[in-house]
């Protein structure tokens, strides 16, 4: 079978945050670059990255790895295999007081910032996984237009869209005063600051500012990847979408169960609604602009249209314009995968006794089948590889769909 490689175009990449939940992203990828089979020398699959939270971590990758054809997305996928549960689930007992173990954790342990988690593991492996020397050379080349990473600004509340981008070219700044964009060099600890699940993680520092989790107001930064130009855009959440009979069940068996909720379920329903609700409202107001901006272009005069971009302009600092996206989903809940996983395939032997602890408990307190909780926590290689499949399977299900998006210019 012959290559397809792109056509030359500004196609935007856009990855939502959750946790574990990413490993769907790198599945996704691994599908696109299976589908379309890019050749050495052919442009990068994606010249525009916008993520945030575990999003923002894929997506510096992913931009450090953009001189290869495939954005080196098959070593991404062997990190999240070889991640280990027990490295990543350390719990710290007394991590949200202003009281430190110096005898037990040195000096790191107060660098640690106050946080449930013992995160040292997860800052190694982002500071080792992604070169950041190459990611720079990568976009000052012009190879990655633009890497943007959104980060909670927890002083103000504001969201700071971080933004590195080719000399020469004009990423246009946001007129909406719930965020903010900064134009500067991205590191880890803008990497890290974005993925920083509060209390879980500790905030970051990022200059004389702290930041947190950029997922927690903008879990799916589409609007910057439009400012900084792309044409087209490929979105992957990391929602599944329930039909109504869905819910229904959901609902009835509820009702049925007569049983308390439990904190930790309590805890995994309040981040779907943080980070994962409010992606299917975003993505509704892409597709009736775009819907609306088809109208205006067939039913009005240039002059008349021209009127209409002012407008826009004068709102948001540039005009509208129709882009092509392709959207993906989860086919699968994850928050069910990773109940399944725990109850049948999860071994806690190597789990400190507190982390072991509270896995088991949660996992009985659980009213249904499905621990949302664990699809954002449960940084285990093995889970890992079952949700990399998932979008893996997800994706070449709609290998012709990709194709002709790609090939659409």
């Amino acid at each position: 079978m012959r290559s397809l490689a792109p056509k030359e175009a500004k196609t935007g990449l856009v990855l939502s945050g959750g946790g574990m939940r990413g490993a769907y992203e790198v599945g996704v990828i691994l599908g696109i670059v299976d589908a379309l089979k890019p050749s050495p020398g052919s442009p990068p699959l994606f010249r525009i990255l916008s993520g945030a939270s575990v999003g923002a971590i894929n997506t510096a990758y992913l931009a450090a790895n953009a001189e290869l054809p495939d954005h080196g997305i098959g070593r991404l996928a062997e990190v999240w295999k070889t991640l280990k549960l027990e490295d990543h689930a350390r719990v710290r007992p007394l991590g949200l007081t202003s009281l430190k173990l110096p005898s037990l954790l040195g000096k790191a342990g107060a660098a640690l910032g106050n946080s449930l988690l013992d995160t040292r593991a997860l800052e190694i492996l982002v500071r080792r996984t992604v070169d950041w020397d190459r990611m720079h050379r990568v976009i000052d080349s012009g190879r990655v237009i633009a890497l943007l990473i959104a980060a909670l600004h927890v002083a103000s509340g504001r969201t700071t869209m971080f933004t590195e981008h080719t000399p020469g070219i004009n990423v246009v700044p946001t007129r909406d005063e719930r965020r903010a964009t900064v134009i500067e060099r991205i590191t880890a600890d803008h990497v890290l600051a974005s993925a920083a699940i509060p209390l879980l993680m500790p905030t970051r520092r990022v200059g004389d500012h702290y930041y947190c989790d950029g997922g927690l107001r903008f879990n799916t930064p589409i609007a910057p990847a439009i400012r900084a130009g792309a044409d087209r855009l490929i979105i992957v959440t990391v929602r599944h979408a329930r039909s109504a009979s869905d819910v229904a069940e959901v609902e009835d068996h509820d009702s049925a169960t007569g049983q308390d909720l439990s904190p930790v379920f309590l805890i995994g329903k309040l981040l779907n609604a943080l980070l994962l609700d409010p992606v299917t409202y975003d993505l509704q107001v892409l597709e009736r602009l775009n819907q609306m901006m088809e109208v205006l272009e067939q039913t009005l005069a240039p002059a008349d249209l021209d009127r209409v971009q002012r407008v826009w302009v004068k709102n948001r600092g540039l005009p509208y314009r129709r882009l092509r996206t392709l959207v993906f989903t989860p086919s699968r809940d994850l928050g069910e995968m990773a109940g399944e996983f725990i109850r049948h395939h999860l071994r806690t032997e190597t789990l400190k006794p507190l982390a072991r602890y509270l896995i088991e408990r949660a996992v009985r307190a659980a009213p249904q089948t499905e621990a949302d909780w664990a699809s954002y926590l449960l940084f285990d290689g093995d889970f890992a590889a079952e949700i990399i499949a998932g979008g893996y399977a997800d994706a070449l299900a709609r290998k012709d769909e990709i194709r002709d998006f790609y090939a659409g210019g």
